[in-house]
This record gives C-alpha cells, sequence and structure tokens, in this order.
C-alpha cells in the first residue's frame, strides 16, 4: 500500500507542522550553569521538519502554534519569519503582563562534547501551545479550502497536556478526511510524561493517535516507550541495536498498525557527544530500506538531527521518489544538521545531494 499524495496544484501548503515552537537559549562550548551569555535560536521538534522542508528543500510549509502575544513571542515568530516558514495559522494569546496564566517557552540547551552528553533544560510550564484545544484551529478550512499535501506533527507536542493530545487526534482524523499525508514522530521525552502517568501514559496516547498515522517516525527507544514493542538485544542504554532484531519489531508494529504506509528511524551509536554512528532504515510495501552507514560522524550540535531526518524523508516522498532515495534524503540531511549549532539546518539542497554522492568535505573554492 503506497503514499497517495494530492497534487501540489490543488493545495497552498506542502507540509504543515502542528507543535509547540521555543526561544532556545545555547551557552555554546559552556554550561547553561555557568554561563555569562547565551545565543538565541527557535526550535520545537514538529516545527524543525517545517522549517527544513522550506529552507533546505525551498517547498511550501507552515506551522500551527501558539504565542503569549509579548516580546519574547514576538522574537520567536521573527525566527520564524526568517527560516521562511508561513505563520498565519499561529494564534496569538493576550499576556497577563506576569505570566501566572500564559507563556512562551524556553528551552536552555547544552551541545555536549566528548565524554559530556547534551543536556536539555526546557521551561513550558503554562505556554501558550501547551493550553491549545480542540476547535482553536479549523482544521476543515486548513486541510480542504486551503489545502495541504503532508501533516506532521508528533509525540512531544502530545505530551505537553491533555488538551494538546486531544488536539493532535482532532487534527490528524482531520487530515486523513482530505487525503493528507500523516507522518507522526514518536519523539519520547520522559520528562515530559513523568509527571502525567509515565510510559503508561504515553502508549494510551500515543497507541490511540497512530491509527490515523501513514508514516510512523521515532527511534528503537520510541518504539518500545510509545506503542510497546521490544527490541530485542537491546541493553538498558539503547547504545547498541542488532538491525536484524529492530527490523523484527518493525514487522510486529505493521502486522499490528496496518493503517502505516511506512515507518522510518535513525539508527544511532552514541560514542561520544561528538563522535556518532549514524544510519536510518525505511520500511515500505513489506521491504526495508536501508541509507548509507556512516560510522563516527562528527557532531557538533545533536539536537534536531532525528527532526532533520524527518524534513529530508518526507521531501523524498513529496518527490516521488521512491523509499531507498527518501531515506537516503533523510539520513544526508540529518547528518549535516549536526555539523552546525541550532535546532534547525543550515544545509542546502545542493548540500544534502553531494554528501548522498558521497562527496567529501575538501574546501569549495
Amino acid at each position: 500500500m503506497s503514499l497517495s499524495i494530492r497534487p501540489q496544484s490543488e493545495c497552498k501548503y506542502d507540509l504543515i507542522s502542528l507543535g509547540e515552537v521555543m526561544l532556545r537559549l545555547d551557552p555554546g562550548e559552556g554550561r547553561i550553569r555557568a554561563a555569562r551569555e547565551f545565543k538565541a535560536w527557535e526550535g520545537g521538534g514538529e516545527y524543525n521538519v517545517a522549517r527544513g522542508l522550506r529552507r533546505c528543500f525551498g517547498l511550501s510549509t507552515a506551522v500551527a502554534t501558539a504565542f503569549a502575544d509579548n516580546e519574547i513571542g514576538r522574537l520567536i515568530e521573527d525566527f520564524i519569519l526568517q527560516g521562511g516558514v508561513d505563520t498565519s495559522l499561529i494564534e496569538w494569546v493576550a499576556y497577563d503582563g506576569l505570566g501566572r496564566e500564559v507563556r512562551n517557552g524556553l528551552n536552555f540547551t547544552e551541545r555536549g562534547f566528548g565524554i559530556r552528553g547534551a543536556v536539555g533544560v526546557p521551561d513550558r510550564g503554562l505556554t501558550a501551545s501547551s493550553q491549545l484545544k480542540c476547535g482553536d484551529f479549523d482544521w476543515d478550512d486548513i486541510f480542504g479550502r486551503q489545502g495541504a499535501r503532508w501533516f506532521h506533527t508528533g509525540g512531544i507536542f502530545a505530551a505537553l497536556s491533555e488538551s494538546t493530545a486531544e488536539v493532535v487526534a482532532e487534527a490528524v482524523q482531520a487530515a486523513q478526511k482530505y487525503g493528507t499525508v500523516v507522518s507522526y514522530d514518536l519523539n519520547y521525552r520522559p520528562s515530559l510524561w513523568e509527571s502525567i502517568g509515565g510510559i503508561k501514559k504515553a502508549q494510551e496516547v500515543n497507541r490511540a493517535i497512530a491509527r490515523n498515522v501513514d508514516v510512523m517516525i521515532g527511534n528503537e527507544e520510541d518504539f518500545t516507550a510509545c506503542l510497546g514493542f521490544d527490541v530485542e538485544g537491546v541493553d538498558e542504554n539503547m547504545s547498541r541495536i542488532e538491525v536484524d532484531h529492530f527490523k523484527n519489531m518493525i514487522n510486529q508494529v505493521v502486522a499490528e498498525f496496518t493503517n502505516f504506509k511506512a515507518t522510518a528511524t535513525t539508527l544511532r551509536r552514541v560514542k561520544t557527544a561528538t563522535l556518532n554512528d549514524w544510519g536510518a532504515i525505511c520500511w515500505e510495501n513489506g521491504n526495508f530500506y536501508e541509507a548509507t552507514h556512516r560510522p563516527n560522524l562528527e557532531i557538533l550540535d545533536r539536537v534536531g538531527g532525528g527532526d532533520s531526518f524527518a524534513s529530508g524523508l518526507i521531501y523524498g516522498f513529496l518527490q516521488g521518489h521512491d523509499a531507498e532515495k527518501a531515506v537516503n534524503y533523510g539520513a544526508a540531511h540529518g547528518a549535516l544538521a549536526m555539523t552546525t549549532p541550532g535546532d534547525t539546518s543550515m544545509a542546502t539542497l545542493a548540500d544534502v545531494e553531494k554528501i548522498i554522492r558521497g562527496g567529501g568535505a575538501r574546501v569549495v573554492r
């Protein structure tokens, strides 16, 4: 069962993402606890996919989200505009002057180096996005009158509150109604689920949403924690994974979720914060396709690598390429994204296609 993608001629957007966008504060090479200055970026698991598709691959994208209407919200909006992502689906909420009722999310993020791993400290309580509820977006207008070829959301946004999980469910059902392809990145974050029921709640929410997903994205931990499938032979730290064992698990997943038309995952072995083995697999129509494996990939900033993988994969499918080429677009884009700072990619389509062809890192003059 192959993906059926709406023609570009009948859709305003190639892709719409639904999720929270935060202000990322990056201490560079230092630690959060000792920082005296921070570099500001925007970022969010679902949004990063829309930005990558627009900035690197040149497609038309939008983000559905919400901000408190203050200077921080407008700063994040400015970052989004710089990335070329349409902001017309942003909901603006009146700010109370203090943040007692609504605020914007902050994400303090260390890149890590060598034996010191990356660290994220999100500050996202009471955010405008976390308070979104069913009915806030007119999905019939968005998917029907305006039109979108692809809709992307994920488990980070679904975990923010009871109401955001309901918004995701509402959105994926509406997307299916209008023939829009739905992708979902499980993106399991223990800290988000811990206070609202843990893994049990994560599985309850994600398994329900999964029934309306066409392309499911996630790594081995995501499938285990969010959907309840175990990968044989994986240690508790997920430090090693045998590809054949992962394939066996995916076969179990697609046997239960027969609506999945494709699944994809990155395969990352973390040796140090700055040295990872990197690869990816995509399942479609009963077959597995592996991207070029990149052992000892040097990492500057790993945050957003999986999101950039997703945007490259989606680009491949939207362009009509087969799954093998799509997964290679994803893996190459994800690898490049991790060579620059910030959540979002600075790569170009030419960069990605050069890496796919096996191009090296010689100086370009």
